[in-house]
C-alpha cells in the first residue's frame, strides 16, 4: 500500500513509520519540516503547515490509507496560548486533512486518526471501553471535536478510525523516558494518591494497533490504543522501581502537582481505567500485554 503519513517525526509516528517500511509498504509524509521527515523516515516528504492549509495535492497521488498523528504535545504546561496550540493542531489540522482529501479527488480507502484516552476523562475506577461517553474537561473537549473533524473522511467513503492513544512507554522518549532519572536516583515514587489507572501500552503494540486498525475492515470508529493489563499508578510506581532495582519511597501529592503543572497535572491525576475492547474482540495479539515483560523488555535496549 501507498500510505501518507502525518506526525511521522514524533515518537508513535517514527515507529509506525519504521514498521510500514519493513513491511515494503510505500510511506509518503506530511510535515512541516520535509527535510528533517525525510532524513528521519527515509520516506519521500511534502511540506504541510497543518493548521494554515489542506496538504498538497501531488502529497494525495496514489495513496490508499492515511495514518493521522500530527498535533501539538500535551506535556507542556498549560498557558491559554498552549491550549490553543493543543486543540487547533488537532482539529483544524484534522480539518484541512480531510478538506484536502477531498480536494484532490483521491481519497483513500481507510484513514486511521489519532485520538486519546483523555477522551474519557476523570472517571475513577469505572471500567471504560469504547462505547463509553466522553467525560468532562479540556482534554475531553479536543478529543471529541477531533474525532467528529475526522469522522468527515466519512462523508467521502473512507472508513475511518480513531486509536484513542494511552502513555506509551519508549526506550528513546514520551513518559518512561522523563521518569527513568529520578527512579534511577532513587527518587521516584507515586503520583498524587496513587490509586488512579494508568493506561500504558508498549512502543511496539501502538504501532501494531495502527497496522492492525489499516487491515481490518471490521474495525470502524473507535479502539483503545492501550495494554490489557492495566494497573494504578502505584502499581506501576513499583514495577518500574523493581525493574531498575531501586527504591521507590517519594510521592508527589496533588497539590503539589498542582503547583508545579498547572491545569496539566488533570493528565496525571486523571484515573483512567480502560480496557482495549475492540482490538481484542477484533484478533489483535499484544506483544506486551502484562507491564513487567514490557519494562523489562524497554529497559535493556
Amino acid at each position: 500500500m501507498k500510505i501518507l503519513v502525518t506526525g511521522a517525526t514524533g515518537l508513535i509516528g517514527r515507529a509506525a513509520c519504521q514498521m510500514l517500511v519493513k513491511e515494503d509498504h510505500q510511506v509518503v509524509v506530511l510535515s512541516r519540516h520535509p527535510e528533517a521527515a525525510k532524513s528521519l523516515t527515509g520516506s519521500n516528504a511534502f511540506r504541510w503547515e497543518a493548521e494554515a492549509e489542506a496538504p498538497p495535492r501531488e502529497a494525495w497521488e496514489g495513496v490508499d490509507a492515511v495514518i493521522h498523528l500530527a498535533g501539538e504535545p500535551v506535556t507542556a504546561r498549560w498557558t491559554n496560548e498552549q491550549k490553543r496550540r493543543i486543540r487547533d493542531s488537532r482539529v483544524i489540522g484534522t480539518r484541512n486533512l480531510v478538506a484536502g482529501m477531498k480536494e484532490s479527488g483521491n481519497a483513500p480507502k481507510v484513514m486511521i486518526s489519532g485520538s486519546a484516552v483523555g477522551y474519557y476523562g476523570n472517571r475513577g475506577d469505572e471500567v471504560l471501553n469504547e462505547s463509553s461517553d466522553a467525560g468532562a474537561g479540556f482534554l475531553s473537549e479536543v478529543c471529541l471535536e477531533w474525532e467528529a473533524e475526522a469522522a468527515r473522511a466519512r462523508d467521502l467513503g473512507v472508513r475511518t478510525v480513531n486509536v484513542r492513544i494511552g502513555v506509551v512507554l519508549s526506550p528513546s522518549g514520551g513518559a518512561l523516558e522523563k521518569m527513568l532519572t529520578p527512579f534511577k536516583l532513587g527518587l521516584g515514587g507515586r503520583l498524587g494518591g496513587g490509586r488512579q489507572w494508568f493506561p500504558w501500552i508498549h512502543i511496539d503494540d501502538i504501532a501494531g494497533i495502527l497496522r492492525h486498525a489499516l487491515i481490518t475492515p471490521a474495525i470502524s470508529g473507535a479502539i483503545n490504543g492501550v495494554a490489557p493489563g492495566i494497573v494504578t499508578n502505584e502499581d506501576f510506581t513499583r514495577e518500574l522501581a523493581a525493574a531498575l532495582h531501586r527504591p521507590a519511597f517519594f510521592s508527589v501529592p496533588e497539590f503539589a502537582l498542582r503547583i508545579l503543572m498547572g491545569k496539566m497535572a488533570e493528565v496525571v491525576i486523571a484515573s483512567l481505567r480502560v480496557v482495549p475492547q475492540v482490538a481484542l474482540e477484533t484478533g489483535y495479539q499484544f506483544k506486551y500485554p502484562n507491564l513487567r515483560p514490557a519494562l523489562e523488555t524497554l529497559l535493556t535496549k
